[in-house]
Order: structure tokens, then C-alpha cells, then sequence
């Protein structure tokens, strides 16, 4: 994995959950910086209530200020908004970083997004992909009593494939193991266990002081608690924190603040059971029946059930 890293010209690092997830794919970047290879640091069109109150994930077409790549991806500045005003994770980290950071639109299935991610990773000139999930969820069997938001990381881990078909080096990484309050520390360790089984342990990295420092100004910037557990977890915090205005807690444990690096195709063989179900969706709403149709809660299902009302003629 190391060696993957530092032989790159250039990393794209993905957070492929959705909203925070974004500083997970930080935390990727601030290895590859320490290697001396630059990166592209990325996330999706996809915020949580109640910062975006319209259900899933924005296309590009509907981006305030944002640079389009292609139907699926553009490029954040500090500007770049979505419908009704509001600034997408990936824009606090472009102010963050001073440049410009890529959002990905994850609507139309794993195709898609692979189609998405091989163009711009060209444009950009980026050789090798780091699909990044924080909490561990893009591991998720689906029937774990905790998980709630599995959909957004199986279908962009269900991509993998293709981007490897297209001669595209791509990494899996996970940070904050169990930090999101869903699978929890036991059971992430568990998926890593079957996922080493598969040959596809890659290794561990634990980001040093001067990284930590780092990312706790973004995080300053960023709104994500299950990022920021997982750095607490990185500066020796133990024990029972509740998070989601008390609905969901996490414990902290020291493997929530390292980052596990996994080949994404053994992952999908072995412990990714809702991403090898959705592999062939050819959308995200079809990836959403799949899994409901296999007893799986999801983000996108609770969203649509939120929704407002609509507005009076």
C-alpha cells in the first residue's frame, strides 16, 4: 500500500459515504502528502439532513459555482452550493485547503461512477483512486443491527471492478472503525478479518501529530462527527460517546484512529455483501431497492420518508 502510494504521480482520494466523509479521503491525502506524492482530495453530491433537506444525492447540473468534468463530477471551490444555498462538506474544504476539491454525483449506479471517476482522474492526472469510508459500513454484511446508511458506499465500492477493468489502480481505504455509530469496533474488525482471509489486508497507517494537527482544523471547518470521533479515537480517547443528538453512541477504541487499506475487489468478494448486491444496479435508486428488497435499512429511505411537505400551490 505504501508503495502503491508513493510510486503514484498523483492520488484522487474519495470519500465515498456522503457528507464528512470528505475528511476521511483528507486523511488519505495527508499520507500520500507524507510520501511525497500529491493528491486530489473528493467526496459526494450527497449531504445529510438537515443541511440539504431534499432526499439523496444533487447532480452536477443542479451545483452553484462549480467547475463540471463530466455529467457525474465537478470541482468544489469554497463557493460551490447546492440548491437552496447551502455549502456541501466539500466546500468548507476547499476554503480548507485553498484549491479546489472534487464532487461526484453517485445517482446513476456503479457504471457511472466508474465512467466518472476514470475521466476525471485523467483530467485531473491522478493514476491511482482511493475509495474512503469512515465508519466502516462499506464493509456491512446488512443485516448488522446498527447500520443505517450502507447505500452511498456499496454502490461507489461496487465500481472498483470496472475502474480496475479500465487499467485504473484503485485502493480501499477505511478510517474512524465504527465511528459513525453503525457497525461497531467488534464488528469492523470482524469484516477486516474476512476481507485478510480474501488476500486483501493492504496495511495500517496511523496519521502523527503534525497530521492530527492538521486535520483538526479542517474538522474545525467541516461539520462531521463520525470524522471527528475517529481523530479523537487518533489522540488516545476511550470510552462511550453518544453522537446524532443521542440517537446513535460510539465507542472509542485505538483502532478508530488508524486508517485499514484493502484491496476493493477482495472486499467485494469476501465481507461486502450490500456492495457485490448492488454491483449491477444502473442507478442508485435500483441500488436502493436492491437492498430493501434483502431486509437492508438505508440513508436514502430514511431521507425520502423525511421529507417536507410539499410547498402549497
Amino acid at each position: 500500500m505504501l508503495a502503491a502510494i508513493a510510486a503514484a504521480e498523483r492520488v484522487l482520494a474519495i470519500g465515498i459515504g456522503g457528507g464528512g466523509d470528505v475528511v476521511g479521503a483528507l486523511v488519505v491525502a495527508e499520507l500520500a502528502d507524507a510520501l511525497g506524492t500529491p493528491a486530489v482530495v473528493g467526496g459526494l453530491t450527497w449531504e445529510r439532513r438537515p443541511i440539504d433537506p431534499l432526499a439523496g444525492p444533487r447532480r452536477i447540473a443542479e451545483l452553484t459555482a462549480a467547475e463540471p468534468l463530466n455529467e457525474h463530477a465537478a470541482l468544489a471551490c469554497p463557493d460551490t452550493t447546492g440548491p437552496g444555498g447551502f455549502h456541501f462538506a466539500e466546500s468548507h474544504m476547499a476554503r480548507h485547503l485553498g484549491e479546489p476539491v472534487l464532487l461526484l454525483d453517485p445517482s446513476d449506479g456503479p457504471a457511472a461512477i466508474a465512467a466518472s471517476l476514470a475521466d476525471a482522474a485523467g483530467t485531473l492526472g491522478c493514476d491511482l483512486i482511493v475509495l474512503t469510508d469512515v465508519g466502516g459500513d462499506v464493509l456491512a454484511h446488512g443485516d448488522e443491527a446498527g447500520l443505517g446508511s450502507p447505500l452511498a458506499d456499496a454502490v461507489c465500492l461496487a465500481a472498483a471492478p470496472r475502474l480496475a477493468d479500465r487499467g485504473i489502480a484503485v485502493l480501499g481505504a477505511l478510517f474512524g472503525a465504527g465511528c459513525d455509530g453503525e457497525l461497531t469496533p467488534e464488528e469492523v474488525t470482524e469484516r477486516l478479518a474476512e476481507v485478510a482471509a480474501a488476500g486483501g489486508h493492504l496495511g495500517i497507517w496511523g496519521p502523527g501529530s503534525g497530521e492530527l494537527d492538521r486535520l483538526e482544523a479542517a474538522v474545525a471547518q467541516i461539520p462531521t462527527e463520525a470524522s471527528t470521533m475517529g481523530l479523537r479515537c487518533a489522540r488516545g480517547g476511550l470510552g462511550s460517546v453518544p453522537i446524532r443528538d443521542g440517537r446513535r453512541t460510539v465507542q472509542l477504541t485505538s483502532g478508530g484512529g488508524l486508517v485499514f487499506f484493502f484491496d476493493p475487489l477482495a472486499a467485494m468478494r469476501s465481507a461486502a455483501r450490500c456492495a457485490r448486491l448492488v454491483a449491477e444496479a444502473g442507478s442508485l435508486d435500483e441500488a436502493n431497492a436492491i437492498l430493501l428488497d434483502h431486509g437492508v435499512a438505508t440513508e436514502l429511505e430514511w431521507e425520502s420518508a423525511q421529507r417536507p411537505p410539499p410547498a402549497a400551490a
